[in-house]
């Protein structure tokens, strides 16, 4: 098992990666690097939030729980 702080590391550089990979992707479509990495941040910060929401969801479903 991980320890908190490599979890958290791991975290932080899978975050950083796919945040310069969408302003990349963001780069390709507009041209521009600043809305490239607009697209980036918001997409980041709708996925953090959908997320959360996500799970506060299925922490009310008990299908497919043991015990």
């Amino acid at each position: 098992m991980d320890t908190p702080l490599r979890t958290l590391a791991k975290a932080l550089t899978w975050q950083g990666l796919g945040l310069g990979l969408m302003t990349l992707i963001g780069l390709a479509f507009t041209g521009s690097v600043t809305t490239g990495g607009g697209i980036a941040l918001t997409g980041a910060a709708t996925g953090l939030v959908t997320y959360a929401l996500h799970e506060r969801v299925w922490a009310r479903v008990a299908w497919g729980r043991r015990g």
